[in-house]
C-alpha cells in the first residue's frame, strides 16, 4: 500500500436504482477505511429508470457517466477510461483500480485487504446473503462449489476484483464483450506473468436475481445450478 496514492472503483450499471444506494453506501465505508483518496464511478448504460437522481447525493468523489453500450465489457472499459482522467497518466504507477457490480456491497476492509496483498491483480468471492429466488438445494449446491481448502480460490467474479492501474492499461483493458469479461481479463495477466493474488475471505454480498444484466454471468450461474431440481428428491449436503 505504500506506493499506492489513489484508488478509483468502477460501478457499471443498467437500470439499477434500487441497488445503487446501498452499493454506493457501502463503496464510500471500505474508501474511508484507506489512507488515501479513493473515486468511485458509476457507469449508467442505456438506464432509464431514473438512476441518474442518485448523481450528487453521495459526494465529490463519486462521480456518474452515461454511455449507450449495452455491453457490460464496453461498459467497464468506459469507466476505467473516465478514472484515468480522474488521476492523470503520470499517477498512473501509483493508482490501484478496483470494481465491482451495482447489485453488490462491499464489506468494510474491502480495499484494505487488496491495497495490501502487494499483486498486481486480487480475486475475490461473491456471497448470497438473501436466497429469495431460489431454492435452498440451489443454495446448497452454490456453497459446495465454493469449498476448498486454504485460503485460495479459482473463481472470477466481475462484481469482486481489483488491479493496479499500470497493469490494466499494460494488458489493454476491458475488452468490449457481451460476458465472461473478467475472465477475459484475468487470462491476460496470467499470460503476461503477472502477480494474480486469490482470496477466498475477500467476499462481497450479492443478489440472487435470477434475471442478469450479462448473458452467461452470476444469474445464468445461478439458474444452472436450479435445473438439477427434482422435486422428487432431496437435496444431500
Amino acid at each position: 500500500m505504500n506506493d499506492l496514492s489513489r484508488a478509483v472503483v468502477v460501478v457499471p450499471a443498467h437500470n439499477e436504482k434500487d441497488h445503487l444506494p446501498d452499493c454506493l453506501r457501502a463503496l464510500t465505508t471500505a474508501a474511508l477505511c484507506v489512507p488515501i483518496p479513493v473515486g468511485i464511478v458509476v457507469v449508467l448504460d442505456s438506464c432509464d429508470d431514473g438512476s441518474d437522481a442518485l448523481a450528487g447525493q453521495f459526494g465529490a468523489d463519486v462521480h456518474f457517466v452515461s454511455v449507450d453500450a449495452g455491453i457490460v465489457g464496453a461498459t467497464r472499459a468506459a469507466g476505467f477510461e473516465y478514472a484515468r482522467t480522474l488521476s492523470g497518466d503520470d499517477e498512473i504507477g501509483r493508482t490501484w483500480y478496483a470494481t465491482t457490480d451495482a447489485d453488490s456491497t462491499v464489506d468494510a476492509d474491502w480495499l484494505v485487504r487488496m491495497l495490501g496483498a502487494g499483486a498486481d491483480m486480487v480475486l475475490g468471492v461473491v456471497r448470497v446473503s438473501n436466497w429469495r429466488h431460489f431454492s435452498p438445494a440451489v443454495a446448497r449446491r452454490y456453497l459446495r462449489g465454493y469449498r476448498s481448502r486454504g485460503t485460495g480460490h479459482r473463481h472470477i467474479h466481475g462484481a469482486n476484483m481489483g488491479f493496479r492501474a499500470e497493469s490494466y492499461w499494460r494488458v489493454g483493458g476491458f475488452r468490449a464483450l457481451k460476458s465472461s469479461e473478467d475472465v477475459d481479463l484475468v487470462r491476460r495477466f496470467e499470460d503476461a506473468g503477472m502477480f494474480i493474488h486469490r482470496d477466498r475471505r475477500l467476499s462481497v454480498a450479492t443478489s440472487d436475481r435470477r434475471e442478469g444484466r450479462a448473458p452467461g454471468g452470476f444469474a445464468q450461474h445461478l439458474r444452472n445450478l436450479s435445473r438439477s431440481d427434482d422435486p422428487g428428491k432431496a437435496d444431500v449436503a
